[in-house]
């Protein structure tokens, strides 16, 4: 499992995160203090405080790196 810090900060970023990370059959989880929700989930996503960076969880080591390639625009250091 790798872990990377996104931000989802607007609508738009919402919708495009979501399309993209849901054409993986890999595992996604984001995790913001205490909640853990389905990253391919848009309602989960609107649930959690998009105002501040939140943690992804990447549950599959073979595509990891592919995966994290494509969401570089959402990633933040």
């Amino acid at each position: 499992m790798k872990t990377v810090k996104v931000s989802l900060d607007s609508i738009d970023k919402v919708k495009q995160f979501v399309n993209l990370v849901s054409k993986y059959d890999t595992e996604f989880d984001l995790v913001s203090g205490r909640y853990v929700i389905d990253a391919k989930s848009i309602m989960g996503i609107f649930s959690l405080d998009l105002s501040k960076s939140i943690d992804l969880n990447i549950h599959d080591g073979e595509q990891s790196d592919l995966v994290i390639e494509m969401l570089k625009p959402f990633i933040v250091e």
